[in-house]
């Protein structure tokens, strides 16, 4: 994947549609387009065995998120509350926004 277009951005709320997390819903806090993954809040948890550093004087296992595939997450609209498949509309003055294939609202954050 190189610098794919992905249907999500950094704070949409998501639901896992494939795999060990399906059915649950987070936040997305971080997007890698180049390897088309994204890392959701509190979801595909993993545990890391950390040394102490000045960051994390106490060591020890800690648990963090772990990327998930953007191929198994679906935006939820926050018109319409469901899960949806994402359209993209030209406004009238150029700029694209993207929108709920099911209310055919406009999905954007505002930020």
């Amino acid at each position: 994947m190189h610098n794919a277009k992905t249907h999500i951005k950094v704070n949409d709320r998501v639901e896992v549609i494939a795999g060990g997390d399906k059915g649950r819903v987070g936040k997305v806090i971080r997007i890698d387009r180049k390897r088309g993954r994204a890392v959701v809040d509190k979801i595909n948890m993993i545990k890391r065995h950390t040394k102490p550093s000045a960051q994390n004087q106490q060591g020890g296992i800690i648990d963090k998120e772990a990327p998930l595939a953007i191929s198994n997450l679906m935006l939820i609209c926050p018109k319409c509350a469901k899960t949806s498949r994402v359209g993209r509309r030209v406004l009238e003055d150029g700029t694209r926004e993207r929108i709920c294939k099911k209310c055919g609202e406009s999905v954007e954050v505002p930020a």
